[in-house]
């Protein structure tokens, strides 16, 4: 399964509930999501000191499957290609997965 992670700040400038970078992520995210299934978690930095002073100003940030993948804002057609990769990736991993197993039986 795909997952995206969106790195964030409570307290930022950038950041507030009424945020437009981080509306339009989430924005993006739920309508994508109608259509590509993938877990999604968002993550406020100032949690975490290492994130903190890793990320910094640098949000939102967005990773998929642990990757970094956009930052500041996200591009429709760019997360969905993105994602098509990454099915198309898992599927073929899990199919090299089965048969290295079926070869070691």
């Amino acid at each position: 399964m795909i997952h995206i992670d969106v790195y964030a700040r409570k307290d930022c400038h950038l950041c507030k509930s009424n945020c437009l970078l981080c509306k339009d992520v989430r924005d993006v995210l739920i309508n994508v999501r109608k259509d590509i299934h993938f877990g999604f978690k968002e993550i406020d930095i100032t949690a975490n000191e290492e994130l903190l002073r890793r990320y910094k100003e640098n949000i939102p940030l967005i990773f998929i499957n642990g990757k970094k993948a956009f930052k500041f804002k996200v591009d429709e057609v760019e997360l969905r290609k993105r994602l098509r990769k990454e099915i198309i990736r898992n599927t073929l991993l899990k199919k090299c997965r089965s048969k290295i197993k079926t070869l070691n039986k």
